[in-house]
């Protein structure tokens, strides 16, 4: 088991224990903080305590992180389209409708399967038992470009640029309706839906959610939109873009429109960018369109992607 000491200065005096760890070079998320805040692996001068205290300046933190559990999915021969590989990271582009790790109801055939086989145990473990090597994720019905940690070192680097913002992740996605800006930000919480649990939605209460967004494309019912992720909450542009009524076409979840396509969301991971967690050299990824979401917008008469 690995421990980390942090002491609290006088400039982040004040905040909660997840919120301070979450703002450390841990390479864990604010959720995975957290749970291990409640596992008791968070001592505050010696203490166990709750993820809701406040420190004050001087207060000396130690994080415990467990060692990664014996991986428990089983390595299937699934054919990846690999953009790029070396031994700290890979990077791949996704297929609409692969599920990104074994959860209930999907315990294989997922992208964690595919990788252990061609990985062959070359992956991080901070991810846990299912979810070796998972930095981030897609949805199930969202194609696009994917960053695997191999080794702990890579996983954490990259989870902590994500977590600071310093990777970029920019997402294609035709919504329904003709957006009134050219441009602008969504900055509304996201949580889960107390509604519909297997929902997000907006919520005071919940954690704060930014989006940016660029029309590039107009088709007077449709728009072609140019996402960019500042935060990485479930579900967020799907969200965010419901809460704009310009949902994505083809969420039913958050009510798109299916006339032009029925099968998952329009939504697309075209552009990664990210720092070598080793070389630290600035890599710029890019993958298309997939055939059909091109043939959806060919279909609008799309100049842009008229001659593909």
């Amino acid at each position: 088991m690995e421990q980390r000491e942090f002491v609290v200065e006088q400039e982040t005096a004040g905040q909660r224990i997840d919120r301070f760890l979450s703002g450390e070079d841990t390479g864990l998320s604010r959720s995975a903080l957290q749970a291990l805040v409640a596992d008791g692996h968070v001592l505050c001068n010696g203490r166990l305590v709750a993820k809701s205290l406040k420190l004050k300046a001087g207060d000396t933190i130690v994080l415990e992180i467990p060692d990664a559990k014996p991986i428990e999915a089983v390595p299937q021969d699934i054919p990846l389209e690999i953009v790029y590989e070396d031994e700290h990271l890979l990077v791949v582009n996704k297929p609409k409708g692969m599920v990104v790790h074994p959860a209930p109801g999907n315990p294989d055939g997922t992208l964690v399967n595919a990788l252990l086989w061609h990985c062959k145990g070359s992956l991080s473990g901070i991810g846990g038992e299912i979810r070796p090597g998972i930095v981030h994720r897609l949805d199930k019905d969202t194609s696009g470009l994917l960053v695997v940690a191999k080794n702990d070192e890579a996983h954490k680097s990259l989870a902590s640029q994500i977590e600071k913002k310093t990777a970029r992740r920019i997402y294609f996605g035709l919504c329904d309706g003709n957006f009134k800006e050219d441009e602008g930000v969504v900055d509304k919480p996201i949580a889960r839906s107390k509604k519909d649990r297997k929902k997000m939605a907006i919520d005071e209460d919940g954690r704060r959610a930014v989006t940016h967004y660029k029309v590039l494309e107009r088709f007077g019912k449709y728009t072609l939109v140019r996402f960019e992720l500042e935060t990485g909450r479930t579900h967020q542009i799907r969200v965010h873009a419901a809460s704009l009524h310009h949902p994505i076409v083809g969420d039913e979840v958050y009510g798109g429109s299916t006339v032009l396509y029925k099968n998952g969301q329009l939504l697309h991971a075209k552009e990664l960018v990210l720092e070598h967690p080793h070389t630290h050299e600035i890599m710029h990824f890019e993958c298309e369109l997939p055939s059909y979401f091109q043939a959806v917008l060919r279909k609008l008469g799309s100049k842009i992607y008229n001659s593909i």
